[in-house]
């Protein structure tokens, strides 16, 4: 399956505290989806959201005051143009990094008997990685597209990369991915 981990406009409005120079992760995560879809391969959405006043966002929120963007009704909470869920994909709302804790991921993707994800989505030193290494965690094989993540820092995000590789996943590039997704599909 691929999972969209929170591809939200949190991350490319300029009002936004969250704001990060994403858009070329945005366009490699669109193609992937794409391709997915294509070779009909599931396709998964996580989106955050807390009640308003947060108070489903425990230490997190007070940590990083800046997700009440993802309170309930808010625009800078919806999915990213061009990359949205359609009405039969997967979406998991998740109040923590990662898309394993406190959802139903992992029962979603074994019921369905997947055992590889392959992960896209924002940030990389945040949400990506929690869910990459809970991935590995539950039993899954996580591949992190490396183009298709973004961080507010591009050194933040390749060392993130580089020791997600070391130790939790495996980072390949959108073109290998495309090519083991097409291969899938056949």
């Amino acid at each position: 399956a691929v999972v969209v981990i929170d591809l939200t406009m949190a991350y490319l409005d300029d009002s936004s505290p969250l704001r990060a120079p994403v858009e070329d992760a945005v366009t490699a995560a669109t193609t992937l989806v794409s391709v997915a879809r294509e070779v009909a391969v599931p396709v998964i959405f996580t989106r955050v959201s807390y009640r308003p006043g947060g108070a489903d966002g425990g230490l997190f929120m007070r940590k990083i005051p800046s997700l009440n963007v993802f309170e309930e009704g808010s625009p800078l909470a919806d999915h990213v143009p061009g990359c949205r869920p359609e009405p039969d994909d997967v979406v998991v709302t998740k109040q923590y990094a990662s898309a394993f804790f406190g959802t139903s991921l992992a029962s979603t993707l074994t019921a369905q008997g997947i055992d590889t994800v392959y992960l896209c989505g924002l940030s990389t030193s945040g949400c990506v990685r929690a869910t990459a290494t809970d991935a590995m965690q539950h039993g899954f094989r996580p591949l992190v597209v490396a183009d298709a993540c973004g961080d507010r820092e591009p050194r933040l995000h390749e060392a993130n990369l580089l020791d997600l590789q070391a130790k939790y996943a495996d980072v390949i590039d959108l073109e290998e991915a495309v090519s083991q997704l097409r291969a899938t599909g056949a």
